[in-house]
């Protein structure tokens, strides 16, 4: 018997199979294991605003899976606050739910940033986050703008393990600084080798979080300030509460250079890093030196001064509230501080690192353990902080090591002070600084350290931090005492 098929029927079947086929492509994944996929983890915008005015930029959001997928929100963490817009596939807000993307698709967001770089109570940089969330997956994507009218340094490379960085100065290029508008570094600004970068008096540099100035091996860097104009080092957060906060930026790093070609600092301020200052022979021995002079490094989370194997001329210098050493020497080198103060009474949380720390030890070619040379002189120098022992030495055998203090003020409790090394020192008397507080080093009408300098070392540096002549005999550390109104 012949069994004939209406062709409603079929009409029926076919539809069918239509409407499942189509719900199984429809079918939402919760697959936690899917993530999206981005065209950038961060979105910048780099152009510098002459104006108040609105810049827009495109981030792509790939669903790399087969599966069809729910994006249960996508928002602006800074809300509708924010200085940055959003737009979602034609949808705009600053928070939008459940997007569907389809397996293997995209959708676009287009971005705007709206921002007066006239007003200077924005932040130099500007961020937010666009977060997402899928399947229970939490993603961000940073977004990035300059606040105000500056000179932005962007880092574009990225070499093994090194910060990423962008050349500033290269191979046999002088590049000035000037003080016309603030310099912001985001990433670092690195001094290629044979390179040379000069900071002209008055330039205020940011940093921003994690960034830094590098000079690669055989580049030159040259900080010339002034009393009344010093270049200024500091994190790019101008608000209040960030302004004696420390570890906002990394470092300014110099590595060694030619004969002849030596790093110069002076009548600088750098303030509020993690490492104020690291000078290192880092392919080679150097044979050049870092001179500086009329400077202040104080208030940083780590070290204020780290020296590798390097050769330093210190003059008015003050290393100052570190959370672990005020300087730290390391590996040798030869080292010179007349008329320093290194100062440490950390006040963010406990300290166990002497202001001063230095050992000579090194690694040779088979990277094992051995002494290498080290000269350090301190003269009429203060090293003092809230620690019984404020130096400390770790030196080994077999190389020529030696260490002179002279006419310096010193807190020190160990035995090896009695050593010929300590020449007409005062030990572990309070030098009575001003106010510890305000970061001021200079001498209190009592202060022990008044007259007690060697006469010798004040003539080779005349005049004091401050641009005040120093008495003969002169006052021991970076300042000398000056009477206040009413003081004697």
């Amino acid at each position: 018997m012949t069994h004939k098929f209406s062709p409603y029927f079929l009409l029926i079947i076919t539809g069918m199979m239509l409407f499942f086929s189509c719900r199984k492509d429809n079918l939402i994944s919760h697959d936690k294991d899917i993530t999206l996929a981005f065209s950038n983890d961060s979105v910048i915008f780099d152009t510098v605003f002459t104006s108040i005015g609105t810049i827009t930029k495109r981030l792509m959001v790939y669903n790399k899976s087969n599966k069809r997928i729910n994006i249960s929100n996508i928002q602006l963490n800074g809300g509708s606050a924010s200085v940055f817009k959003m737009n979602v596939d034609g949808i705009s807000g600053s928070s939008v739910s459940d997007v569907e993307l389809a397996a293997n698709d995209s959708l676009f967001i287009l971005l705007k940033a709206t921002i007066d770089p006239s007003d200077e109570n924005n932040p130099f940089v500007v961020e937010d986050d666009i977060h997402f969330l899928t399947n229970g997956n939490e993603q961000s994507v940073k977004l990035v703008a300059w606040g105000q009218n500056a000179h932005y340094i962007l880092a574009d490379q990225k070499v093994g393990n090194f910060p990423e960085f962008k050349i500033v100065a290269d191979s046999n290029e002088t590049v000035h600084w000037t003080a016309d508008k603030p310099y912001v570094v985001y990433g670092y600004a690195l001094i290629n080798s044979y390179g040379t970068l000069i900071i002209d008096a008055g330039a205020k540099i940011h940093f921003h979080n994690g960034s830094g100035l590098w000079a690669w091996v055989d580049g030159v860097l040259k900080v010339q300030g002034t009393l009344e104009n010093p270049v200024v080092f500091q994190g790019d957060r101008l608000d209040p509460d960030y302004r004696n906060i420390p570890g906002q930026w990394d470092r300014i790093w110099l590595m060694e250079g030619r004969a002849g070609f030596n790093h110069e600092i002076d009548h600088a301020i750098i303030r509020n890093g993690y490492i104020g200052l690291q000078v290192e022979s880092f392919l080679r021995a150097t044979s050049n030196q870092l001179t500086i002079s009329n400077t202040v490094i104080e208030n940083h989370s780590g070290y204020g001064f780290l020296g590798r194997y390097f050769a330093v001329d210190a003059s008015n210098l003050v290393l100052a509230n570190c959370g672990l050493f005020a300087a730290k020497i390391e590996s040798g080198g030869a080292y010179s501080f007349r008329h320093c103060s290194i100062v440490n009474e950390w006040k963010f949380g406990v300290r166990n690192s002497p202001a001063l720390y230095f050992h000579n030890a090194g690694l040779d070619a088979d990277s094992n353990i051995v002494a290498v040379p080290l000269d350090i002189r301190l003269a009429n120098t203060i090293i003092y902080g809230s620690l019984e022992n404020e130096i400390e030495r770790d030196l080994l055998a077999g190389a020529d090591t030696n260490y002179v203090f002279d006419h310096c003020l010193l807190r020190l409790k160990d035995n090896w002070k009695n050593e010929a090394a300590f020449i007409n020192c005062i030990l572990n008397e309070d030098p009575l600084f001003r106010d510890y507080d305000a970061f001021n080093y200079e001498p209190d009408t009592l202060s022990p350290v008044i007259g007690k300098g060697k006469a010798e070392i004040g003539f080779e540096i005349p005049f004091d931090l401050n641009g005040v002549a120093r008495s003969n005999p002169p006052d021991i550390g970076a300042y000398q005492f000056v009477p206040k109104t009413g003081e004697k």
